[in-house]
């Protein structure tokens, strides 16, 4: 499927993350990003404010590559991640904060919804691409998703995150996200499954 971004910082993003991100969860991040894309329609987001919302929602689990699998809960590594890349195009700091927080609170639920704008539409995304809850009515966004296909993406990225957090549990606190995936691998380590905490 030929992806389009507003500007040249969501292409180079998009080219960036191909090449680091697994497969699945590469096909994940394109998907938020249409259903973000498709959500911010109705809002009065700037040009350069669209291209920030492309690089957030594809660096939103850049965490989980080799290349930013630092100390930091992957969230955060992600959001440290494309705000240095957005710093190295010149992007105002201002905007750089907001595609950090997108990212570092994507998993957060009941905070990220309360933040500004470039943040709900990356946790829309999110929540709306694993509930599947796009709504028949859209059959335009129905069919741009379904050409990017999932391939086991709650699998592969349960995964992700739990191998990380069992070679470094300081990734993975008590009361997060990327916490309640490891204690339940901890609790059912031979699961061939998707992680019952996902």
């Amino acid at each position: 499927m030929d992806v389009t971004f507003g500007g040249s910082a969501g292409k180079d993003a998009y080219e960036h993350v191909r090449g680091l991100l697994h497969p699945a969860i590469f096909n994940h991040s394109i998907r938020v990003w249409i259903i973000a894309n498709n959500a911010a329609a109705g809002l009065s987001l700037t040009t350069e404010e669209c291209d920030a919302l492309a690089v957030a929602c594809l660096f939103h689990d850049a965490g989980t590559a080799t290349e930013y699998d630092g100390p930091q809960r992957f969230e955060v590594e992600g959001a440290d991640a494309a705000s240095d890349f957005l710093a190295e195009r010149g992007f105002d700091p201002t905007l750089r904060k907001q595609v950090w927080e997108a990212i570092a609170l994507h998993t957060s639920p009941g905070i990220a919804e309360r933040m500004g704008p470039l943040t709900r539409l990356v946790r829309l995304g999110v929540t709306v691409d694993f509930s599947g809850n796009v709504g028949e009515a859209n059959k335009e966004l129905l069919g741009l998703l379904r050409q990017v296909p999932r391939a086991d993406i709650e699998l592969v990225l349960g995964n992700a995150v739990v191998a990380q957090a069992v070679m470094r549990p300081s990734k993975a606190p008590a009361a997060s996200w990327p916490g309640g995936l490891l204690a339940a691998h901890l609790a059912n380590p031979k699961n061939p499954g998707v992680n019952e905490a996902f």
